[in-house]
């Protein structure tokens, strides 16, 4: 009984972090990424007040990356231990379940990708956080495309999150709530999806 409660806690942090502040900051990016569609100087200008923040590598470390490592742990193991029957079903909510540990593994491997590209080459290399270096890594259709999946993946993953972060905290306790949020997830998904790669299409 108590390893249960125990694991139901674990799920529910980790449903958490995967909105606050994982969610929150991706979400953050997107919109400073997207400053690229006004041209580099704007992008640049973004850029480089993220990179100055006080504190910076406090809220890197406790707000951004042990979060994050704690949500892609953790959902890796919920992700092996899912029993998925889209095949057999192929209920609705069964292709969403799916999706979610599909792309959660797709994000992961972006998001470490991504972080060795950028904030290792920035720290280690001397490389400027600038428009320049997103311009060099998606300089070929390979490396955008696979940007663009990784992006979609991490949006979707985040987006679908919050409909179940509802569920699993008993906010949307009905049929009808959990469909309203249904549809208005649907739409952030859009949103976002739009953001994200009008502002990578920048860089290419």
């Amino acid at each position: 009984m108590e390893h249960g409660k125990n694991q139901h806690f674990i799920r529910k942090l980790h449903s958490l972090s995967g909105i606050i502040p994982v969610g929150v900051f991706m979400t953050v990016h997107l919109f400073i990424n997207y400053t690229a569609t006004w041209g580099i100087d704007s992008y640049n200008k973004a850029a480089g007040f993220m990179v100055n923040l006080p504190f910076k590598y406090f809220l890197e470390l406790f707000v951004i990356f042990l979060p994050l490592l704690f949500h892609a742990l953790y959902g890796v193991y919920i992700a092996r231990q899912a029993k998925n029957n889209v095949s057999s079903y192929g209920y609705f909510r069964n292709w969403k379940f799916y999706l979610q540990r599909i792309t959660g593994l797709l994000a992961f491997v972006f998001i470490i990708w991504h972080v060795w590209e950028t904030k290792v080459q920035v720290e280690f290399s001397g490389v400027e956080a600038d428009y320049t270096l997103m311009a060099n890594i998606v300089d070929n259709w390979i490396s955008l495309t696979l940007y663009i999946i990784g992006i979609v993946s991490c949006i979707y993953h985040f987006v679908n999150g919050i409909w179940t972060f509802l569920i699993t905290w008993g906010i949307t306790v009905s049929p009808k709530s959990q469909k309203v949020t249904q549809y208005i997830s649907f739409g952030l998904f859009i949103v976002l999806t739009f953001i994200g790669i009008r502002a990578i299409l920048a860089f290419a």
